[in-house]
């Protein structure tokens, strides 16, 4: 080093120390350590240009934070620093953040970071072109997208992002997509707590692992131990399948998921459906059921005619190519030609075999094993047995044959006297369907007993044929029975009806149950008791985020001065993109209604630095009424009017009714100034058919006042 260079450097030394002990006082930026101090009043007026030697950076400190960097801009008046290249911010021991540049007041404790940023915590690194970072909140923000990678193992992206640095916490908007070893959230409104992994999800949300896919549009997801809960249009799709229901909680490290209230299983690949308002599903390789109750409903769709299949109890196992239904505890089944009961119904999917089963609980003397016994309906036949077997043709969808097992028993009304009844019973039983589903043929076997009443071509009765023998069978037309063929026969005879004793009618253990029928869907759940679904307590809604430039930190801004137009056309921008008032920054639009004041020229200077070239002035006349309004289509909710106001005057900003008694909604008076200040106010609006208006009103024919970027806001949007 010359000995020019070190004597100037002394000399800055001295200086900065003197500085120094009056920052220290004032809370002023101060100047650890620069190599070179030069100024340039033509470009950077009242300004002091920090340069970096061959030794280290240019090094600045202000409140516990320490700033790097090789070229720094020192506007000591308005405490202010614009840090250029290979800039470097540390807080403490906690938070450090490296960029291309840096602007920092020393007043606002706002910092406005530029090129590559990158920003870290202890848990977390924000990554993004332009970060926000409000010391004294704590709180870190970007709006033109941006990356967090927590610990390695997840990453973050979003369009908009805050960080919450005292309570963990993210919030991001927009394009949101988490990234994690075990899974893939995709968000458009997004909580994230980092020291816990939990996030929040509102708004069309999904969340991918290997084996499933869940949407919701309010959901959590604890992201380290994989479980959560979807709620709102929620649906998980797995295996061929999709679960939907107001309430689905899922344990992805179990590959379990429960289903609450208005519950709907779906199987793409069986076309089948399960209904519920309670339901337990395993959806693992070695585990794959679904398990649902409360109104339980198992449907499966045929192109011509569904089957539909209620019980107190459903259970699903099985892969999605050999798929059983377990139906039990008051089990019922109805197509359109076909219904039954039972304690318990089974039916395989892949063979077409469904039995209905007669529990064992129930011994041949409980008062409830004859009701209980199964039964099923086709056309006018009623059959019964201690179990039953339905063989379907899985291909074609129709029911190919019948069997009934032990103490079988077929039973049709006489269809011309409608007092008798045609009754078959042995201990096994076979039917054949023909194509259109309906009973064709009846073979009993084994100890076989009937009564027929028999009918000439007239179909006049000529006598109640009673007989018993090896085995029946019988073929049916639509009129009922139109033949049939005892082989073996023991013993029979046809008699009379007037001699035929009323005793004699029925054949032991007949039991006509037509009022058990089953005649439509609904009637599967006629006799069950009546169901209140819990209430679901679920999330609270989305909280949208306060405005990272709010008016605490606009009021820090203008306290500052005019240090940073950037910082402050950046606080308006978002306000712009949800502005309800059309051209607001020309008031000569028709828009504007407008009474005693006129717009002028003029070229004055906003707060962001651009150009205004209208000014507002009052008519030279008496008019009592000097006012600047304009009316939004808005007729209800929570609104706020904000404006920039630098001149002359005493004004009212007021929200106000259009029409009806001109409700005044919020009214502020204000005192204008020399310099630049932001007013707002924020009101509810009654629910009316009236719209909004904002309005400038108490203009003096004195005054005379510049505005910009007048907003109003509606806050539930």
């Amino acid at each position: 080093m010359n000995k020019t260079k070190l004597i100037y450097f002394f000399c800055s030394i001295c200086f900065f120390s003197v500085i120094n002990g009056y920052a220290q006082e004032k809370k002023e930026v101060e100047i650890k350590y620069s190599g070179f101090l030069t100024t340039d009043e033509e470009n950077y007026p009242g300004a002091r240009i920090l340069t970096r030697d061959e030794s280290q950076q240019v090094h600045i400190a202000h409140e516990s934070i320490d700033l790097w960097c090789d070229r720094a801009i020192h506007y000591g008046k308005e405490n202010f620093i614009e840090a250029y290249g290979n800039v470097k911010m540390k807080q403490a021991d906690t938070v450090s953040m490296t960029s291309k540049y840096i602007e920092y007041s020393g007043i606002t404790q706002l910092a406005l970071a530029r090129g590559e940023v990158v920003l870290k915590d202890p848990q977390t690194t924000v990554s993004s072109d332009t970060i926000y970072f409000d010391r004294l909140k704590q709180e870190a923000f970007y709006r033109s997208g941006g990356t967090v990678v927590k610990d390695t193992t997840v990453t973050i992206t979003s369009k908009i992002g805050r960080h919450y640095m005292q309570e963990n916490k993210f919030k991001f908007v927009e394009n949101v997509v988490l990234v994690n070893d075990s899974s893939t959230i995709k968000s458009n409104y997004f909580d994230y707590y980092s020291d816990t992994g939990h996030a929040y999800l509102f708004g069309p949300s999904t969340i991918t692992t290997p084996e499933s896919k869940t949407y919701c549009e309010k959901g959590f997801y604890d992201t380290e131990n994989e479980i959560g809960y979807a709620l709102k249009n929620a649906r998980i799709e797995y295996n061929n399948r999709i679960i939907e229901g107001d309430s689905l909680y899922m344990d992805n490290n179990k590959n379990f998921a429960s289903a609450s209230n208005n519950i709907k299983v779906t199987d793409t690949l069986n076309h089948s459906i399960i209904k519920g308002h309670y339901a337990e599903v395993y959806k693992g390789e070695e585990k794959d059921s679904v398990f649902i109750t409360k109104r339980a409903l198992a449907i499966t769709v045929q192109e011509n005619d569904s089957i539909y299949m209620h019980a107190d109890k459903i259970m699903v196992t099985g892969k999605p190519e050999n798929r059983i239904i377990r139906a039990y505890y008051n089990a019922r089944i109805y197509k359109s030609d076909l219904s039954g009961k039972a304690d318990s119904i089974h039916s395989n999917q892949k063979t077409g075999l469904t039995k209905l089963i007669n529990l064992n609980k129930f011994s041949s003397s409980d008062k409830f094993a004859v009701t209980r016994k199964p039964i099923l309906w086709n056309l006018e036949n009623q059959m019964t047995g201690d179990t039953i077997h339905l063989i379907s043709n899985p291909d074609s969808e129709k029911i190919d044959s019948l069997l009934v097992f032990e103490n079988a028993f077929i039973i049709s009304k006489d269809t011309i006297s409608k007092t008798g009844f045609n009754q078959i019973y042995g201990m096994r039983l076979k039917g054949l369907f023909n194509d259109q589903n309906k009973l064709r043929q009846v073979d009993i076997t084994q100890n076989a007993e009937s009564i027929f009443y028999a009918r000439n071509d007239k179909q006049e009765l000529i006598g109640i044929d009673k007989a018993k023998s090896g085995s029946i069978s019988i073929l049916f037309d639509e009129e009922g029975i139109e033949e049939y063929t005892r082989l073996n026969q023991i013993d029979g005879t046809l008699t009379p009806e007037s001699q035929f004793q009323e005793k004699d009618k029925l054949l032991r253990g007949f039991d006509w149950r037509e009022e058990e029928r089953l005649n439509s869907v609904e009637d599967l759940f006629k006799d069950d008791p009546p169901l209140k679904l819990p209430i679901i307590k679920g999330l609270e809604d989305y909280v949208p985020q306060d405005a990272f430039f709010d008016e605490d930190m606009l009021e820090r801004i203008e306290s500052a001065g005019q240090i940073s137009p950037s910082l402050i056309n950046e606080s308006i921008i978002a306000s712009k993109q949800s502005n309800l008032l059309k051209f607001p920054d020309d008031f000569k639009s028709n828009v504007w209604h407008k009474k005693g004041i006129f717009v002028s020229s003029t070229n004055e200077t906003a707060p962001n630095g651009d150009l205004i070239k209208q000014k507002i002035k009052s008519n030279n006349d008496n008019s009592s009424y000097r006012c600047i309004i304009q009316t939004i289509n808005k007729t209800n909710g929570k609104f706020e009017f904000s404006v920039w106001l630098k001149g002359k005057g005493d004004l009212v900003l007021k929200l106000q009714e259009e029409g009806g008694d001109y409700t005044n909604y919020k009214n502020k008076k204000i005192t204008l100034t020399k310099v630049w200040k932001k007013y707002s106010l924020i009101s509810e609006k009654e629910h009316d058919k009236n719209k909004l208006r904002a309005v400038i009103i108490g203009i003096d024919k004195t005054d005379d006042f510049v505005i910009w970027n007048p907003t109003l806001i509606h806050l539930i949007d």
